[in-house]
């Protein structure tokens, strides 16, 4: 069942990257297929995180955030996840070893864009952009390298 259960998870992600981003679904095409579904289950975390700070305006935004925070790092000891996207990202996570530093500075640059929305310092700004924007291309890098390695 566990298996099962992984294989939606997958299609979750590629489908949140279908239905989110055009460009990036088809730039993940060109990429071996042996890393695509990494690629998606990456994708599909940050852009759910990236959804509720943006869009659920009507909502408890930081309470969501809170919760989808909450619920990867407890999710993370237990090897499962019940939230689909993040069942999918756990599994990208432990495969390529990806470290916990990406993930929490990308999920406080989350945080960060529920409340700031100027930045005034040039120190501000390179921080958001490290954990909104590079540590997502950081996850990425590591699944190339560490797919080139097991060549």
């Amino acid at each position: 069942m566990k298996k099962l259960y992984d294989e939606i998870s997958d299609k979750s992600a590629v489908i949140i990257t279908k239905k989110y981003s055009t460009s990036f679904s088809i730039a993940v095409k060109l990429l071996a297929p042996s890393i695509r579904q990494a690629i998606y289950n990456i994708y599909g975390f940050v852009r759910v995180a990236d959804e509720i700070v943006d869009s659920f305006s009507e909502y408890p935004k930081e309470e969501l955030l809170n919760r989808f925070e909450e619920e990867y790092f407890y999710s993370k000891k237990l090897g499962i996840s019940t939230n689909p996207v993040i069942n999918a990202f756990l599994r990208t996570v432990k495969e390529y070893n990806i470290e916990d530093e990406l993930v929490q500075a990308f999920l406080s640059s989350m945080r960060t864009d529920l409340t700031k929305k100027v930045y005034n310092t040039q120190e501000e700004i390179e921080e958001y952009i490290y954990g909104s924007a590079d540590v997502v291309g950081l996850m990425c890098l590591r699944v190339f390298v560490l797919s080139l390695i097991h060549i």
